[in-house]
C-alpha cells in the first residue's frame, strides 16, 4: 500500500509542479494529453493480451467501464462550467480518468516499475486538461481518484495468488508469491 501512496503523492506533485511551470505551447500540449488519454488505455488492454492475462483484461475493462460510466455520470449531474466557459461539463476530467485507469491499472496488476512511469503520463494529461483550460484542477484530481479508485476496489495483482487448502486435519488459506 505504501507504494501505492507513494505513486498518488508523486502525481499530485507532478500535476501541481507542471501546472504551476511556465506554459509551454499549449495546442501541443493538449494534442498529447488528447492522444495519451486514448493510448494509454489501449495500451494496457494490449499488454494484457501480449502477457496472455486474460483475467487481468477482465479485470481492466471492468475497471474502465466503472470508470468512465461513473466519470459520464457524474458530469450529468454536476453541471460545473469549464475555465474557458465552452460548456458546463468540466467535473470530473474524463480524459484524466481514462488515463489514471490504465496506469493505476498498471501499477496494481504488475508493479511499480511499470506503474510509476504510467502515472506520470496519466499526470501529464491531467496538467493538460488544466493547461488547455479545459479543466480546473480539482476536476482533474477527482477524475485521477474514481480511475484509482476502482482499481483498488477491482484489480488484483498477478504474481499473488490466494487458493483454498484442505487437508485431513486442516483447512485454510494458501498465499503464493512470485518474485
Amino acid at each position: 500500500m505504501t507504494g501505492k501512496i507513494a505513486g498518488a503523492v508523486f502525481s499530485a506533485a507532478l500535476i501541481t509542479a507542471l501546472a504551476a511551470s511556465a506554459p509551454a505551447r499549449a495546442d501541443n500540449i493538449e494534442k498529447a494529453g488528447n492522444v495519451l488519454k486514448i493510448a494509454m488505455p489501449l495500451a494496457t488492454a494490449g499488454l494484457t493480451v501480449l502477457k496472455d492475462d486474460r483475467e487481468g483484461l477482465a479485470q481492466f475493462g471492468i475497471v474502465y467501464g466503472a470508470t468512465m460510466l461513473t466519470s459520464f455520470g457524474l458530469k450529468s449531474f454536476i453541471h460545473e462550467d469549464r475555465p474557458d466557459h465552452s460548456d458546463d461539463n468540466s467535473f470530473p476530467s474524463d480524459s484524466t480518468a481514462s488515463a489514471f485507469a490504465a496506469a493505476s491499472f498498471l501499477d496494481q496488476r504488475y508493479g511499480w516499475e511499470i506503474g510509476l512511469p504510467s502515472y506520470a503520463l496519466a499526470s501529464f494529461v491531467g496538467y493538460s486538461r488544466v493547461e488547455a483550460d479545459k479543466h480546473h484542477v480539482g476536476d482533474v484530481v477527482a477524475g485521477a481518484l474514481i480511475g484509482w479508485g476502482f482499481n483498488q476496489l477491482i484489480t488484483t495483482r498477478s504474481d499473488i495468488t490466494v487458493h483454498p487448502m484442505l487437508g485431513t486435519d486442516y483447512f485454510g488459506l494458501g498465499l503464493d508469491l512470485k518474485w
